[in-house]
């Protein structure tokens, strides 16, 4: 499924960051309210992800793509379980307006979870229900030659730095933190394409 900016009422890039900053407030606030098999909705998912990037010193670019990594879910199947390439679709929608250090950590945080399930002993076990069953159908837990090449990725470390948020962050504690509270590191993500 190719996922297209004005499919989702998303500017085109030319419109300028603060339309597009305002058009994914508007997608979250629109779509991000549902569960998706886990214990907290999309929005809430997001913003946690985020925060914990925040948390941990990650730059701005690092931030967006915590925040963002789930969007071709929101862009997919209401079924969640069918939006099984929802990182590189989501990841090939926002490269229409951030960089690859964006982008990249988007595309390759199923990947990353594929990876650690391989690389670090009791990672499978930390998984959620719903994370667990995922990996199934995304391809499983990766060869010793697939987790070769996925080392040699240039956004390797990065998407094992959000893959790492993306299990933590499904905290059925609200973050008390807003979807807009991001909007600097959005900003400036946005501006450093």
């Amino acid at each position: 499924m190719a996922l297209f900016p004005q499919d989702l009422g998303l500017p085109s890039p030319e419109a300028g960051v603060m339309a597009v900053v305002q058009a994914l407030e508007s997608l979250y606030a629109a779509r991000g309210d549902v569960l998706y098999g886990e214990s907290v909705t999309q929005k809430e998912h997001a913003v946690q992800c985020a925060a914990l990037a925040r948390r941990a010193g990650a730059g701005s670019e690092l931030v967006a793509a915590a925040l963002l990594h789930d969007i071709g879910h929101l862009a997919g199947p209401d079924d969640w379980r069918a939006a099984n390439r929802h990182d590189a679709d989501g990841a090939d929608l926002l490269g229409v307006y951030f960089s690859a250090r964006v982008c990249e950590p988007v595309r390759q945080h199923a990947e990353a979870k594929r990876y650690l399930c391989a690389t670090r002993e009791g990672y499978f076990e930390t998984l959620s229900a719903a994370s667990r069953h995922s990996l199934t159908y995304q391809g499983g837990v990766m060869t010793p030659e697939e987790c070769r090449a996925f080392e040699a990725l240039p956004h390797f470390e990065a998407a094992i730095h959000l893959r790492l948020w993306d299990d933590t962050g499904k905290d059925t504690d609200l973050s008390g933190l807003a979807f807009a509270d991001f909007r600097p590191e959005l900003i400036a993500a946005l501006q450093a394409r």
